[in-house]
């Protein structure tokens, strides 16, 4: 999710069948460009409106550039700690405050998340943002979220500079209206009081703040130690390790 435009065709239509199971199962996961479909792990998708769908729901959004266990724990403690239903992993496809980089394609992206949310029934894969053509923002993201899935309840989980930045963003009041905010603070750094945080934008002192052990993990830290030859086992899930190595990901970073 972010303030950027999307230059990547969508690549990955992905459709759930039925419902998604309230507690447990699975839900079948329709393959994308060059992906086989799967029915194992975390359901994908939002798009088809269905009145059993989870009632209360966070959206986590990123360039997932790996995805990595600190990611995947901020889901959990958010699932815990919020009482989710649902946990969204948004992915950017191709987030314009990245632009001095190379992205690793939408597809290998993809194919990792899936893999990471996999035996989790309260995670999510969301395309939202590489379905819809043109720049996408996080305000429509929430508004497309809404329309499609009907009355539910959304929170937007970000990090403390995101939060603090959210008032440069595109119509930032929509946000706050459309979502609860739910922040997770950097280690060691003070966030601004809540009543310095509303006059910044009104609705942004609301932001409940998360509880989130110490886990230094960093998608360029994981980057740099494939790129040197180094092991990232217990930094990534064992299937997205695995996922990097077959596909030769981060040798050149």
């Amino acid at each position: 999710m972010g303030q950027h435009p999307a230059t990547q065709p969508a690549i990955l239509i992905c459709e759930i069948a039925s419902a998604w199971p309230a507690t447990g199962g699975t839900a079948p996961i329709a393959g994308g460009a060059g992906q086989e479909g799967s029915t194992d792990g975390a359901a994908v998708t939002h798009r088809r409106q269905h009145t059993s769908l989870p009632r209360r729901i966070g959206l986590l959004g990123g360039t997932f550039d790996p995805v990595h266990l600190a990611h995947l724990r901020l889901g959990e403690e958010a699932a815990e700690q919020l009482a989710l239903d649902r946990v969204l992993f948004v992915l950017a496809p191709h987030p314009w405050r990245k632009a001095g980089r190379a992205i690793t394609p939408v597809a290998d992206r993809l194919a990792m998340l899936e893999r990471a949310l996999a035996g989790n029934p309260r995670f999510a894969l969301s395309t939202v943002e590489i379905d819809r053509p043109g720049p996408t923002y996080t305000v429509e993201t929430l508004a497309a979220l809404h329309a499609e899935m009907g009355p539910v309840d959304l929170t937007f989980i970000l990090g403390a500079d995101a939060l603090l930045d959210l008032p440069n963003w595109h119509r930032p009041d929509e946000i706050v209206r459309l979502a609860r905010l739910a922040v997770v603070p950097r280690a060691g750094r003070r966030l601004p009081s809540r009543a310095e945080l509303e006059a910044r934008l009104p609705g942004l002192g609301a932001a409940i703040r998360l509880q989130m052990p110490r886990l230094a993990i960093s998608s360029t830290d994981i980057r740099r130690m494939v790129a040197q030859g180094h092991s990232i086992r217990y930094l990534v899930p064992d299937a997205v390790a695995a996922y990097i190595a077959e596909r030769g990901l981060y040798r050149g970073a």
